[in-house]
């Protein structure tokens, strides 16, 4: 009897722990966009928020002269809440209030190089979330017989999810600075190469210049003998 009965419920324990995994991975609460803004230009992007929430944006410049850019976040009221000049990389983090925030990268000081920027949006405490894993409670009866109980099969679903999130958050810092880094060395390349040629063309220039002169100096010799 307790072997059929231990058969019977695997089933429905299944099904109530993918209902709390499916409800906690369907909502995406993280967004990163790379995009290239182009000299004289500004780009600007919205985000809705909820009130006494969290909005965390940070970015860098990977590509572009001087890795520099504008900043800055205005919130819902028009207030200018965080400016930057000429920044290479921030990170700020906003207690927001109900409405549309917006943030702009303005290249516009640039009249000849364009800019590739990467930044990345991190949405804590939006409520939405929180309400659609409280549902699926309502739906469950009888199971304080189990062993485990189905909160903390969910709170260590939370748990690989919020960990799942940083190791992509980590993952995406690393591929930022690897883009960043790669796109100065092959400008340091591009640089040494140009001057090298620079160089090489001058010794040339000179080299031919003074095989002239003495060449002139052993002819006049020759005039002045005959």
């Amino acid at each position: 009897m307790m072997g059929t009965r231990s058969g019977q419920l695997w089933p429905t324990l299944l099904q109530l722990v993918l209902l709390p995994v499916v409800s906690a991975f369907t909502p995406s609460l993280d967004s990163d966009f790379t995009f290239t803004l182009p000299a004289g230009h500004k780009e600007c992007f919205f985000q809705p928020m909820p009130r006494q929430a969290s909005l965390e944006i940070e970015y860098q410049v990977l590509d572009g002269a001087g890795l520099d850019i504008d900043f800055y976040i205005t919130s819902p009221k028009g207030e200018t809440l965080i400016s930057e000049q000429r920044k290479s990389d921030g990170v700020h983090t906003v207690d927001t209030e109900e409405g549309d925030y917006m943030f702009c990268f303005d290249n516009s000081f640039s009249t000849i190089s364009e800019k590739v920027i990467f930044f990345e949006l991190i949405l804590d405490n939006m409520g939405e979330q929180a309400q659609d894993q409280d549902d699926w409670k309502k739906y469950i009866t009888g199971t304080d017989t189990l062993d485990m109980k189905l909160e903390d099969i969910l709170e260590s679903i939370d748990n690989i999810k919020s960990r799942l999130s940083k190791s992509v958050h980590l993952q995406n810092l690393l591929k930022a600075f690897e883009a960043r880094d790669r796109n100065i060395q092959e400008s340091n390349f591009d640089r040494v190469n140009f001057w090298s040629l620079v160089n090489l063309g001058v010794m040339v220039v000179v080299s031919a210049i003074q095989v002239y002169m003495l060449k002139s100096l052993f002819e006049e010799k020759r005039k002045s003998r005959t």
